[in-house]
């Protein structure tokens, strides 16, 4: 079974969406607008929006007869979770190593 955090690092693993998903650091935009600056058809943006939709990378909001599409910070701060837990652990260790370090050889 995948964790939601397995799901997070899973979309962001292509390299078309952690482009989207850059875009959209910036603010809002359509698929057409999206679709513009990516050497990928208006069909596949919007099956790679679905893949970051589904993992919680991208929220939309209809606005006439468009989706915007943004960045949802859900997504992003459980890849910032699963990250930090390496990020903690490689911290302690080395505060553990500046507190204890190795006898002096000859």
């Amino acid at each position: 079974m995948r964790t939601y955090q397995g799901q997070v690092l899973d979309a962001l693993g292509d390299a078309t969406r952690r482009s989207i998903v850059e875009m959209l650091v910036a603010g809002p935009r359509s698929v057409v607008e999206i679709a513009a600056d990516l050497p990928v058809s208006r069909p596949a943006v919007s099956q790679h929006l679905k893949v970051l939709k589904d993992a919680h990378l991208v929220s939309s909001t209809a606005v006439g007869t468009r989706r915007l599409y943004a960045v949802d910070p859900r997504g992003l701060a459980a890849a910032r979770d699963y990250f930090d837990q390496f990020w903690n652990q490689s911290l302690a260790a080395f505060a553990r190593a500046a507190e204890n370090p190795p006898e002096e050889r000859p």
